[in-house]
């Protein structure tokens, strides 16, 4: 059978020394061996000193295939069947299974219809328990799928988060509600989320997207109820990424993915939007969102979360009906910021970046800069492009020269400075070298005083000259030395 034909296959060598050590016992020849090569195929081999031991011919079972100068070899008729068994095992066993193959396929093609009911019921089963024991765990509860523009949830829980806190052993899942319905009085379909950074805007608009999902599979929800109409799309614009082989950059495909969302929407749809037109400038940015949520809310009116930190759009809650403002909540203690991970009605008046920041780790110097900057920037302070100059002893501001550069004294040269390539002359003698500076006016001149663009004082001097190496440069030319007093030393070796 099968069985033997595989055995002869995989376990040769196991059944060639089984019958070894039943020759060596029959024959007490301990030296005794069965050999194999090229020529010969198996064959029994012993020394001349006990070749007298087995028997040949009608005598006994061996026979005499070969005579060395120091051994002889035999075989016997048992040994030559075993090894054409074991030479047409493989072929012989691949035969047989590709028969048992086609007889089975044969009869599942017979039964064909039975099996797939039979399929078909087992896997409703097992989704239908799986999801019952999950249920249990996680208290999940059945939804109610209804053929209308509602959606209530109390209590509801982002399964994924919820799961890997609870892995963590950290603090529990903070439950939130979201009531987009659809009504004909009082209706506020269209939520703005605001709030700060890792508060838990995206988990909530990915937890109520997953809800929806999971109540029209048939499964049960991570909420303490769950009132759903009938959502025939789900969309979805979250995240940031490129599609460089397209030539599409972030903002392209951010816009392409609103642009799909916008023409497609109806209004038995589901829409969770994060942060949309924060990849351009602030003011365009702003005014795509502006506009997306009048389109959602006037030409698509589907259900809508919109989470952004663009604040000035809560506004338009006052002026649009259908809109809502909802904000995370949070709470400052002692210079410190707790998110509390609730969704409250209202608008939040900061992002807390800075603080989330520190929590990623940047150096404090940058943090405590960012902090300072902001508070200016706050103050509104700044006209167009900001200039903002650092105040403290690391980069102090500045001070616009009084008097000609060329009639300052002398200043040694700083140790960092290093003569550039037109002031490098050969030395005959290299072990003296001596290094000055010179700075010297042809012509004394008033300085003039002049502002620069970006917001510092210049020293203007028309007619002053300076010497570098052999060759002499003239003109008017502002002098911005980087944060040291005194002229900027012209360096060369003699």
């Amino acid at each position: 059978g099968l069985d033997e034909l595989r055995t002869l296959r995989d376990e040769s060598r196991r059944l060639i020394a089984a019958l070894q050590t039943r020759y060596a016992k029959e024959t007490r020849v301990q030296a005794l061996k069965i050999r194999h090569n090229n020529v010969l195929g198996y064959f029994i081999e012993v020394t001349q000193v006990h070749a007298e031991k087995l028997k040949t011919g009608s005598d006994g079972p061996f026979i005499h295939r070969q005579t060395m100068a120091n051994a002889m070899r035999f075989t016997t008729v048992e040994l030559g069947e075993l090894e054409e068994k074991i030479a047409r095992a493989a072929e012989r066993a691949l035969a047989v299974e590709l028969r048992l193959f086609d007889d089975l396929v044969a009869e599942i093609d017979g039964r064909a219809e039975g099996i797939a009911t039979a399929g078909r019921a087992l896997a409703m089963l097992d989704v239908a328990a799986g999801h019952a024991e999950l249920a249990a765990q996680r208290r999940c509860v059945r939804p109610e799928v209804e053929d209308s523009a509602v959606f209530e949830i109390r209590g509801g829980r982002h399964p994924v988060v919820e799961a890997a806190l609870a892995a963590t052993a950290e603090a529990g899942f903070v439950a939130n509600d979201c009531d987009l319905s659809v009504r004909e009085a009082e209706s506020q379909h269209l939520w703005l989320v605001t709030g700060p950074n890792m508060a838990g805007k995206s988990t909530f608009l990915r937890q109520n997207a997953l809800i929806a999902i999971l109540a029209q599979i048939g499964a049960f929800v991570p909420a303490d109820s769950a009132r759903i109409g009938v959502v025939d799309r789900l969309f979805s614009r979250v995240g940031a990424a490129d599609d460089l082989a397209r030539g599409r950059s972030t903002f392209m495909v951010e816009m392409v993915e609103t642009a799909a969302i916008l023409n497609q929407a109806g209004p038995r749809s589901l829409v969770i939007l994060d942060e949309i037109g924060r990849g351009t400038a602030t003011f365009d940015g702003l005014s795509i969102a502006w506009a997306t949520i009048e389109h959602l809310n006037a030409v698509n009116r589907c259900r809508t979360l919109f989470a952004t930190h663009y604040h000035e759009l809560t506004a338009l809650a006052a002026k649009l009906p259908g809109v809502a403002c909802h904000t995370m909540r949070v709470k400052e203690w002692q210079d410190d910021v707790i998110f509390l991970h609730e969704v409250a009605a209202g608008a939040a008046d900061r992002s807390y970046g800075i603080h989330v920041a520190r929590l990623a780790g940047l150096p404090a110097a940058v943090v405590g800069r960012a902090g300072e900057v902001l508070a200016i920037l706050e103050q509104g302070e700044q006209a167009g492009a900001p200039v903002i100059w650092r105040t403290d002893s690391a980069a102090p501001p500045r001070e616009s020269p009084t008097t000609c550069p060329c009639s300052a004294p002398r200043a040694r040269p700083q140790p960092w400075l290093r003569p550039g390539p037109r002031d490098r002359r050969p030395s005959s003698r290299p072990w003296k070298k001596s290094i000055r500076t010179k700075c010297r006016p042809r012509k004394p001149s008033t300085p003039s005083i002049a502002c620069a663009p970006s917001g510092r004082r210049a020293m203007t001097t028309p007619e002053c000259r300076f010497r570098q190496g052999r060759s002499w440069q003239g003109g008017s030319r502002s002098i911005f030395p980087p944060y040291r007093s005194g002229p900027t030393p012209i360096i060369y070796r003699r």
